[in-house]
């Protein structure tokens, strides 16, 4: 995890699009300036940057189902359940299954585990659109290619 670029994910470690599923590793580093302030002397991950883990391991999920060809965009958080704290240095697991594609839009259900037991969960909504520019596009294919996204998954772009 690069916390202050928002690059949450690190590898992905599964993915079955045509069971709609995805697992990601993310490790949490050790030190960063946002441990800094959340919370002086007891440092653990935002909720925030949880929510944004599982909405990027679901963006992944989406943008292979889509093989890179649209864009997703967080556009809804729901049913949000933090669990347990995470601390600087901790290896979670992201995970998320697709409940719907099409239409525009996607919802997916995510989690995150921490030593086999569960930290947080959500329900997604992504709206799903052409990208912007080629300059995201671009940078998003290059993030594929170093987070281990099977290149059979890049074709649509």
């Amino acid at each position: 995890m690069r916390l202050e670029y928002f690059q949450m994910v690190d590898r992905i470690t599964e993915l079955d699009v045509a069971g709609g599923r995805i697992t990601a590793a993310c490790q949490v580093p050790e030190q960063s300036p946002v441990f800094e302030g959340h919370f002086p002397g007891y440092p653990i991950l935002p909720g925030v940057l949880m929510i944004e883990t599982m909405a990027q391991t679901g963006g992944w999920l989406v943008l292979a189902t889509l093989r890179c060809a649209k864009m997703p965009f967080l556009m809804q958080v729901e049913k949000a359940k933090m669990r347990a704290f995470v601390a600087p240095g901790q290896a979670l697991e992201a995970e998320a299954a697709l409940l719907h594609e099409g239409s525009g839009y996607a919802v997916v259900k995510a989690a995150i585990t921490a030593g086999g037991k569960k930290v947080t969960e959500a329900e997604i909504r992504y709206g799903v659109v052409a990208f912007p520019n080629e300059t995201l596009q671009a940078a998003m294919l290059e993030t594929a290619r170093r987070i281990g996204l099977p290149e059979e998954f890049t074709h649509g772009a």
